[in-house]
């Protein structure tokens, strides 16, 4: 590319933030134009800024997951920024939930500066840019796909998974305490089990938790 790419960084600790400014602003047609500590932060910036790419972060402090952030950014009007995901955490949940928000690519942060550059350039294309890593597991699960659970059902799955009854998820989701039941019943079906301890350990062992 021969423009230069207008980057923003979001990342909940400010010396992360801070060691990635400093290098990126170092890397030739790379310019970070601003600096979000969490995920309305992001939001709000994408949408005043208009960066080609936002450099997001999956686990951000607050109610607003970098999956969260990523969604409500993607969804924003032209011209919408390309979320290039850059984290330690590289579950078949993490990278699916990602993907699914609009992500355009999935780096882990042990990536050496010369591939996160690279992956910067490109996603401002709108390639796809994976880590190595990252692009094996996308690969294993096309060739060997697991159970499909909505985002939804996913929801309610990590619910269970920390213990809550039926009212309780139902609280925590702002949903009725049917829907929840009914939800339910679709996750032991696609999971092949008929109870709730049952669903988490399928769950865990095909790592559906985020």
């Amino acid at each position: 590319m021969t423009t230069t790419v207008r980057l923003l960084i979001c990342d909940d600790h400010a010396v992360v933030r801070a060691g990635l400014h400093a290098l990126l602003s170092s890397a030739p047609g790379i310019e970070v134009i601003g600096e979000a500590a969490d995920g309305p932060a992001a939001v709000a910036l994408a949408g005043r800024l208009h960066p080609d790419v936002v450099l997001m972060d999956l686990q951000l402090g607050g109610e607003m997951d970098g999956v969260a952030a990523t969604r409500l950014i993607t969804a924003q009007p032209a011209p919408t920024p390309h979320v290039l995901v850059l984290t330690t955490y590289d579950t078949d949940a993490d990278i699916t939930r990602a993907i699914e928000a609009g992500a355009t690519g999935y780096l882990l942060k042990a990536e050496r500066p010369e591939e996160l550059f690279t992956a910067i350039r490109a996603a401002a294309s709108g390639q796809t840019a994976l880590s190595a890593p990252v692009a094996a597991k996308v690969m294993a699960k096309m060739r060997n796909p697991g159970p499909t659970l909505t985002a939804r059902e996913r929801d309610i799955l990590g619910k269970l998974a920390e213990g809550l009854g039926n009212r309780e998820i139902a609280r925590a989701l702002h949903i009725s305490e049917a829907t929840v039941k009914t939800h339910l019943g679709r996750i032991y079906d696609k999971l092949g089990v008929d109870t709730r301890a049952a669903a988490v350990a399928v769950a865990s062992e095909k790592r559906l938790l985020a």
